[in-house]
C-alpha cells in the first residue's frame, strides 16, 4: 500500500482527496501549511505528495525545495495559478508533474498512479528497472541500471524524468519526436498536464549535454514539429 502525502490548506478540498485516495487503497497523511508538510513529510516518509503551491507558512514551492534536498519521490502540485512562470518554477524546483485546479477525480487518481510506477532517485538500481545494457553516444554514456549518466569524466546531475527522457532520445537517435508523442512515451497517455512539461526537461539535458545550451547541437529542435537527438 503507497502512502500518499496530500498538502492543502483548503478544508474541504483536503478531505475530498483523503476520501478519495484512501477509497482508491492508499494510506493518507494530510497537512494544511508548509511547515506541517515537512513535518509529515518526516514522519510519514510518504511515497509520493500532492502539494498545493498557495500555503500559509512555507509556500508550494518552498516545500518542494526542502522536500528535493531530502528525496526523490514524487511531487505532483496542485494549484489555481497556471501561468507559465509558475508551472516552470515548480518544475525546475523537482516537481514532477503540474496539475491545474480544478481537476476531475478520475484524472487525479490516474496521475497518483502514474506517477507512483515511475522510477525514484534513492532506490536501489534493481528496484528501478531491470538490466538494460549501458548506452553510448560520443562522449555521453549512460547506465540504466545505476542512473547514473557521464560525459566524458563528469557525472551528469539529471532528474529522474530527465534522465529517462535523455535515455529514449539515445535508444532512438536521429528520429524526430514531437512533444505529444514524448508526452506518451514518458509520461502517460492521456498526459494531463503542460506540454511546456517536455520544453523544461529538453532544457535541463541541454544544460548538461551541449557545449553551448543556446545553441544546441545534440539535442536539437525541429522547428514546428519537436526534437531530434543527433548524439
Amino acid at each position: 500500500m503507497a502512502t500518499i502525502l496530500i498538502v492543502e490548506d483548503e478544508e474541504h478540498l483536503r478531505a475530498t482527496l483523503a476520501y478519495n485516495l484512501r477509497k482508491a487503497g492508499y494510506a493518507v497523511h494530510t497537512a494544511a501549511s508548509g511547515p506541517e508538510a515537512l513535518l509529515q513529510f518526516s514522519s510519514a516518509a510518504p511515497d509520493i505528495v500532492l502539494l498545493d503551491v498557495m500555503l500559509p507558512g512555507y509556500d508550494g514551492f518552498e516545500v518542494c525545495r526542502r522536500i528535493r534536498q531530502l528525496s526523490g519521490v514524487p511531487v505532483l502540485m496542485l494549484t489555481a495559478r497556471t501561468d507559465e512562470i509558475d508551472t516552470v518554477v515548480g518544475l525546475e524546483l523537482g516537481a514532477d508533474d503540474y496539475i491545474a485546479k480544478p481537476f476531475r477525480m478520475r484524472e487525479l487518481l490516474a496521475r497518483v498512479a502514474a506517477a507512483l510506477r515511475r522510477p525514484t532517485l534513492g532506490k536501489p538500481a534493481e528496484e528501478m528497472v531491470a538490466y538494460a545494457p549501458s548506452l553510448v553516444a560520443g562522449d555521453l554514456l549512460l547506465n540504466p541500471n545505476t542512473y547514473c549518466a557521464q560525459r566524458g569524466e563528469r557525472t551528469l546531475t539529471l532528474k529522474p524524468r530527465a534522465f529517462e527522457l535523455l535515455r529514449f532520445f539515445m535508444e532512438h537517435p536521429q528520429q524526430v519526436f514531437s512533444r505529444e508523442q514524448l508526452l506518451a512515451q514518458l509520461w502517460d497517455d492521456p498526459f494531463i498536464g503542460d506540454a511546456r512539461t517536455v520544453d523544461v526537461h529538453v532544457r535541463w539535458i541541454r544544460e548538461q549535454i551541449e557545449d553551448d545550451p543556446s545553441q544546441p547541437r545534440r539535442l536539437r529542435t525541429i522547428r514546428n514539429v519537436g526534437y531530434q537527438f543527433v548524439g
